[in-house]
């Protein structure tokens, strides 16, 4: 069988002590097979970014393990969590976070010149990313010269510049309109496909658990199905 990309066995996280405590996740397990886009589905505070956020390396939990691509997660100390999300890990947001003051095509760069690519094979990944997403003739626009819907696009492109082997987003069509949304859930399956990437994708949107190969359902930090 397949050794699965993403394993997470057991995982716990609590934030406070006491009767305030905030049991965010509990006791959760799944894997992810590669190539594949899973679905996480829940309601607001069922602990969907907090899922995320120990998945990629941004939080660890108090108890349990995760691992991507062979490397256990949880393990990690700052600099190797660093290196996590500059080789193997990239994240979309749904506010976008590019660089105001960058072009499009910088800003897709930016993850290749941090991992000190060649200028050549740089300006060509970007060039190829920008295709992708639709935006070959807006490489030169700033953000703020370009739509949410395109904002979200470069977003994507720039997540995918570096090669991840998963990609995790987190309700990346949350401040789009229904139209541009679906454009941009249709792109995220695409390009699971023509990269090869792995994703899981945090949503309350029924179209995207439509495209997505699987759907994770957390429910008050479980898992209820999966």
């Amino acid at each position: 069988m397949t050794e699965p990309l993403l394993s997470v066995r057991g995982v716990n996280r609590t934030f406070g002590s006491g009767p305030a405590a905030v049991h965010a996740l509990r006791d959760i397990s799944f894997d992810v097979e590669p190539g594949t886009m899973v679905a996480l589905v829940g309601r607001s505070g069922s602990g969907k970014t907090t899922l995320l956020n120990v998945i990629g390396g941004l939080d660890r939990p108090d108890a349990g393990t995760v691992v991507v691509d062979g490397l256990d997660v949880t393990g990690l100390d700052e600099d190797g969590r660093s290196q996590l999300r500059r080789d193997k890990v990239s994240y979309v947001f749904q506010t976008f976070g590019l660089i105001p003051v960058l072009s499009a095509a910088e800003n897709v760069g930016v993850p290749l010149r941090l991992a000190r690519a060649d200028p050549a094979e740089r300006e060509r990944r970007v060039n190829l990313l920008l295709d992708l997403v639709g935006l070959a003739g807006h490489a030169q626009q700033r953000p703020g010269e370009l739509s949410g819907g395109q904002q979200q696009r470069v977003a994507i492109a720039r997540a995918l510049a570096a090669s991840p082997r998963l990609l995790i987003a987190d309700e990346p069509t949350g401040q789009l309109d229904a139209e541009t949304g679906l454009a941009v859930m249709g792109l995220l399956r695409g390009v699971v496909e023509s990269e090869g990437v792995t994703a899981v994708v945090a949503t309350h949107d029924p179209v995207m658990m439509a495209l997505a190969d699987r759907v994770v359902r957390i429910s008050d930090g479980r898992v209820d199905a999966c």
